[in-house]
Order: C-alpha cells, then structure tokens, then sequence
C-alpha cells in the first residue's frame, strides 16, 4: 500500500510540474511592489512561476514593439488599448486594477516642506537645492505630467538648473543617497523605500492619478496561467495589498 501511496504522489507531482507555467510579467514600475507581494501566494497556489521585469511605460511599449515576449502586461489603460490595436495585447483581455497618485519625498530626518496647497509646493520646490523625478524623455507617467504641471504654474525654467531627471527606477533612492533635497513621484513608488520620508501627496487641485490595467499578450506561451494571474492581480486579494503600497482599486 505504502508504495502503490508513493508512486501515487509521485504522479502528481509530476502531473504539476507538467502542467506548470513560467510567466513572464512587464510591469510598469508602480506597480511592481504589488506583483512581487501576490508572487508568493500566487506560485504556491498555481503552481506557476512569475518572471517580473519592469521598466517605465514608454520603455515597455519600446520593448514590446521591437517584438520581446511576453505573457502580461501592465501598464496604464491607453497604452494596454494601443498595444491591442497593434495585435501585441490580446482584444478585449484589458482588467483594470490600481490608481495611485503623485507624493513628494524627502531623506530621512531632513525636515518636511509645506506641500498642502498650491502655492506652499511651488514655494517648496522653489527653495530647494535640487528636486528630483522621471525624466519625461523615458516615458515615465509621473515624469511627463510634471514637465507639464511645471509649466502651468510657471516655474519649469526656475526649476530645470537644479531638476535631476532620473531615467527609470524609484527616484526616492536617489533621495536616500543626498543626490536631490526633494523627490516626486508616485506615491507607491516612494513607500518600499527606506531611508526616506513621504511628505505627502501633491495638493488635489494639482494631483495626477495613474490608473494601471493589465492586458494579455496576444502570443502568450502560457494563456491560461496567465489569464488566471490578471485575475488574481484585480481579485480581492490584492486589496490590502495595493493599500500598503500606497494605491487603490481603479473603480
């Protein structure tokens, strides 16, 4: 009996390790921290491995043109809608999953601009030394609308003497090593890091919400598993989840 058991487990084993995915992700840099803390769970359930590469969205869709693999794809709505126009993204797979605002970042035990209103921030960023964010030039979401959000409140030429553009990554780490006094960015991209401070969100009158959705890649390897992946990814599990990282549901 012990054996005809033994071999039994075996078969199984085997049947899963048949049956079990590689799942390769592209995830705009936002959301990343949400992916790696489902991943855990998400193997152990399915059975499933994630392969998780992120970049900013613009350096995504790059990279998908120029014909790279892929399985699911996260990055804000129009470009999932792009991509499928494209046949890159699978026609009609779009899943809304998370917005997350804009936040202001300072080092660690440096002391807390005034960002509540308006014209508290445009003074904050006027003081300071330096003031880090993406580089629009990469495609980055947050990078983009505040070359524009500068320009509107006037003060873009002030700031592009002492403005860092950072090329991709989390530009709070680049606050945790003094090589900018003030960071923006978006918020749930300044939380995982340690060595800095979130002063707060920008003020609503000026704030700038990312939503993300996720779309399935039109020649996945690996559909099933990765249609069960987007589901999980806009399931309840990823509430709390989303909410540690400093996001919310897109509806």
């Amino acid at each position: 009996m012990r054996v005809i058991l033994l071999l039994a487990g075996l078969l199984m084993l085997a049947a899963n390790d048949a049956t079990a995915a590689d799942i390769k992700v592209l995830t705009a840099g936002a959301y990343k921290q949400v992916i790696l803390a489902l991943q855990p769970d998400f193997e152990k359930q399915t059975g499933n491995r994630l392969i998780v590469d992120n970049g900013t969205t613009g350096q995504l869709v790059k990279r998908i043109e120029g014909g790279e693999a892929f399985d699911v794809v996260v990055a804000p709505p129009k470009t999932i809608d792009e991509l499928s126009q494209k046949g890159k993204v699978a026609a009609g797979s779009r899943v809304l999953l998370a917005r997350v605002g804009i936040g202001v970042v300072v080092k660690e035990g440096a002391p807390k601009p005034d960002i509540t209103t308006v014209e508290a921030f445009k003074k904050a960023l006027l003081s300071a030394k330096s003031v880090a964010y993406i580089d629009p030039a990469s495609g980055g979401s947050s990078g983009i609308y505040l070359a524009g959000l500068f320009e509107k409140l006037g003060i873009a030429n002030d700031l592009k003497p002492k403005a860092k553009l950072i090329n991709g990554g989390y530009v709070a780490e680049h606050i945790a090593k003094g090589e900018a006094e003030i960071g923006i960015h978006q918020i749930s991209e300044i939380v995982p890091v340690r060595g800095v401070i979130l002063v707060g969100p920008l003020p609503d009158q000026i704030q700038n919400y990312t939503v993300y959705a996720a779309g399935l890649g039109a020649n996945a390897q690996a559909k099933d598993a990765a249609a069960a992946l987007i589901k999980t990814l806009s399931g309840p599990a990823a509430a709390p989840i989303l909410k540690s990282r400093g996001m919310a549901p897109a509806s």
